[in-house]
């Protein structure tokens, strides 16, 4: 019953949350676009890898663990409210949780990458960051109508 009554809370902490994510998952492969292009060993090289580190451990992990937490919090809350956790075996709660284990996977994907620059050993050309820019928003359309269309 607590987190039934803290299911507003938890709502808003959980958009929040994942607002950050997302912020973080559009930006940081745009950062490797340029970083892709950019004379290794460079001042811009040395700047941009000090920039994806910030984004990457300062924001996208705790807002990615936020986002999960809230979100996991939700799915109790919603059991307990709805009276059992059978309401979890409906297509879109499945649907909704594959997809975000999809964007958790783009995400350590991201953070592969991230070792790579780090390590001066890119082997990825910018166009293909270019096309991996596109995957969290094509994920999100996806979550966000399944959220607010399918689930009541």
């Amino acid at each position: 019953m607590l987190l039934a009554a803290a299911y507003d809370w938890l709502r808003a902490l959980h958009i929040l949350s994942v607002i950050a994510w997302m912020a973080g998952l559009l930006y940081l492969p745009r950062l490797y676009v340029y970083h892709a292009m950019a004379e290794p060993g460079g001042e811009f090289d040395r700047t941009v890898k000090d920039q994806e580190r910030r984004l990457l451990k300062l924001i996208m992990n705790p807002a990615m663990i936020a986002s999960w937490i809230f979100g996991l919090l939700l799915v109790w809350a919603n059991a307990e409210r709805a009276g059992g956790w059978s309401i979890f075996l409906d297509w879109a709660w499945i649907a909704k949780f594959v997809l975000i284990s999809v964007m958790t996977g783009v995400h350590h994907l991201y953070a592969i990458r991230f070792k790579h620059f780090q390590a001066g050993t890119n082997d990825w050309p910018h166009r293909h960051y270019r096309i991996l820019n596109e995957v969290p928003f094509v994920l999100a359309i996806l979550i966000v109508l399944i959220a607010v269309v399918a689930l009541k």
